[in-house]
């Protein structure tokens, strides 16, 4: 293409509005860069948007918050040639169901995941099938996830882009710093392990009065996060025995200005780990409860950067291996691919033209099934008559499945077997 290329962001949640700019702030100079921001259950807070847009705001400038509806006329009017959909998963069909309406000459339809996706999961790409080019971070995510979309018979297309929010090593660290604790919203879960979680930092900022040891929060009361928080730290830290020394905080705000500070990131397996293994900050990944997926924290394993609870007490933190940074998120900028993917599937708008994307599933029932999807990926900001009636029908009708499959389940693991007392089985 001759003309600047045109790309237009549309993101959501704190998460993935951080990504999505910081992302289009890594286009070529040359491109014309916009972004928004979909209205939608998950929309930052003013303070969340400006600690999200921390690294590209002068790039991009604050963006507009709008509606699906206004999204689509301004599709139509601007007629992006790009569209990076930075956006969970469920709403992303909807965004494209949006876009398809509004543009003849579709534009080429991007997206990804804002942090670490290891390990590749099935509903990520379902949701994301419709995309021309879906962004990842690492090799390893790369071959993960092109081998899961192979054995789920859907044809993805990949592309490389280091983790775009990456900082720039600032020079030496001071053992003195800040202890920062990257808190996340789904892991650990339950409230016993946040509690241990929170007690051991308490018991780290006795043992280090002159650092402070924070929790950084991506959300503070009244503000909303991509993923629901059912035990917050700023409660939960209200209850600890004996209390929490006056150097243990809970603060929000942008993480590269909390890690700029930090003498050790400690985290379960946030993705602020990568941030800080770039600033040549030391890093902690807890193992005390455990190594698997529901953890999100597989992917450290061979890093080197794993520890208990008596590491965080006496503030030892790690440096990583170097081959596991080969293949984790630190492959060198001259590996990434994902623009000039973008070119050519420009190229090929501009030929033969893009195929209209169809998901391999969740399209049956048309209309009421379209009305549903917008919905439930809007909640109340979808203000539509046919949203409040798929809704009406479609909730009973998700009860009913969900039980008869719970039923089929039951039926084909068969009754539990009856144990009796010694003294009454047969033969005794």
């Amino acid at each position: 293409m001759t003309d600047p290329v045109r790309i237009l962001a549309v993101a959501d949640s704190d998460s993935y509005v951080k990504w999505g700019a910081a992302l289009l702030a890594h286009a070529p100079a040359g491109w014309d860069r916009r972004m928004v921001v979909l209205a939608s259950p998950v929309l930052p807070s003013s303070d969340q948007l400006t600690a999200a847009l921390a690294t590209a705001s002068r790039t991009i400038g604050r963006p507009a918050v709008i509606d699906l509806a206004a999204l689509a006329v301004r599709v139509a009017k601007s007629n992006p040639d790009v569209v990076l959909l930075s956006v969970r998963g469920p709403l992303v069909k909807v965004v494209v169901r949006a876009i398809l309406g509004a543009c003849p000459n579709r534009p080429v339809i991007v997206t990804g995941l804002p942090g670490i996706s290891i390990p590749a999961t099935r509903m990520a790409i379902a949701h994301r099938a419709q995309a021309d080019l879906f962004v990842v971070h690492s090799r390893r995510e790369i071959t993960e996830f092109s081998a899961l979309a192979e054995r789920m018979h859907i044809d993805q297309r990949f592309g490389l882009a280091s983790l775009p929010f990456m900082p720039t090593p600032a020079g030496p660290r001071s053992d003195s710093g800040d202890i920062i604790f990257a808190a996340q919203a789904k892991v650990p879960a339950s409230k016993s392990e946040r509690l241990s979680l929170l007690g051991w930092l308490a018991e780290s900022a006795r043992r280090h009065p002159s650092r402070r040891v924070v929790v950084k929060v991506r959300a503070v009361h009244g503000e909303q996060q991509t993923h629901a928080e059912t035990h917050d730290y700023a409660d939960l830290i209200g209850e600890l025995d004996p209390p929490a020394p006056d150097n243990l905080v809970v603060e929000g705000g942008a993480m590269g200005a909390h890690l700029a500070a930090a003498g050790g990131l400690v985290t379960v397996s946030s993705t602020a780990s990568i941030e800080a293994i770039a600033l040549g900050c030391p890093v902690l990944i807890l193992d005390d409860f455990g190594i698997r997926h529901s953890l999100i924290n597989t992917v450290f394993e061979g890093s080197g950067l794993f520890g208990g609870s008596d590491d965080l007490v006496s503030a030892r933190f790690h440096q990583p291996h170097a081959a596991w940074l080969e293949q984790n998120y630190f492959h060198g900028a001259a590996a990434d691919d994902w623009v000039a993917q973008v070119r050519e599937l420009l190229e090929q708008r501009a030929t033969v033209g893009l195929p209209t994307p169809v998901l391999p599933r969740g399209e049956t029932g048309g209309k009421l099934r379209r009305a549903w999807d917008r919905k439930r990926a809007l909640g109340r900001f979808d203000r539509s008559w046919s949203g409040t009636v798929a809704l009406a029908v479609g909730m009973p009708a998700l009860v009913l499945l969900r039980s008869t499959r719970r039923l089929r389940k039951a039926l084909r693991r068969g009754p539990e077997p009856v144990v009796l007392p010694e003294d009454t089985r047969v033969g005794a």
